[in-house]
Parts: structure tokens; sequence; C-alpha cells
């Protein structure tokens, strides 16, 4: 009688080695990233202000940009961006509607313009939340 795991040993895959065991290998799933935004944000502000689509946008990538990524210019509330242009290409929005969400933001509050391409951002996104939270910017409020 015929021995089968004798013969099985001695049999040569018809793929080479290192293609069965790229096969064996676990998949990687991409990872996911994650922001934290306050909970106020959904709560109060989506529904007490009236913000359009490209307003909301906007605003939450100024708020990444701030508060979620790391950014010198954190303690202050600060983002520096290099550019609107790219912002808006970024965001896939026309640039006269980024301005125009930026001027509705800062009259609501919400941002404050420092300086061209350097925005104040609240962490509580309005002055009487971070005065409620205790948020302090080291000695930077407008």
């Amino acid at each position: 009688m015929v021995n089968l795991h004798s013969i099985l040993q001695e049999h040569k895959p018809l793929n080479n080695e290192r293609a069965l065991t790229d096969s064996r290998k676990a998949p990687t799933l991409p990872s996911a990233s994650y922001s934290e935004i306050p909970d106020l944000f959904f709560d109060t502000i989506l529904t007490s202000y009236k913000l359009n689509r490209v307003e909301i946008i906007v605003l939450m990538y100024l708020y990444r940009k701030v508060w979620c990524k790391p950014n010198l210019y954190r303690i202050y509330g600060i983002s520096q961006l290099m550019s609107l242009t790219e912002m808006a290409k970024g965001l896939n929005i026309l640039i006269d509607d980024v301005y125009g969400s930026l001027l509705k933001l800062e009259e609501l509050g919400f941002i404050s313009t420092v300086r061209s391409g350097q925005y104040f951002v609240r962490k509580f996104f309005l002055k009487e939340y971070d005065e409620y939270f205790a948020q302090t910017y080291d000695d930077f409020e407008i």
C-alpha cells in the first residue's frame, strides 16, 4: 500500500513557495482615523444655527486643523492655512463659496481672522460655551 503522506511530501507545487506564503498571510485592513468633535456641535450648534453644507464643511475643516491634528498653535486656537485655494480644491468647493462661508462663520462668532490665512477657532465654537467649559487661550483672546 502506498503511503499518501510520503507522496505529498515529494510533490512540488506548481506555484512558487513565495506565492503560497503570501496567500497565508492575513489581509491587512485600512485603519480609520478619528477626529474628536464635542457633542455640543451636534446637539446645540447644528440645531440652533442654520448653517448650510459648505459652512459646516469649512467650520469642520478649520476645527480639525486646530483641535484634531498636530498644530503648533493649538494653545492659541489658531490654524495656519497656506492657501484658501488649496483648501477649496481639497474640499471640492468653489473658492467664492469658501470666502462666503468664512464671512458667515465670522459673523456668527465661530471663527475670527487673525491675519490673512490665519484663523482663530474656538474649542467650543462660541465664546459663551468656551467660558462655560473654562476654555482659555494663553493670552490670545478675540
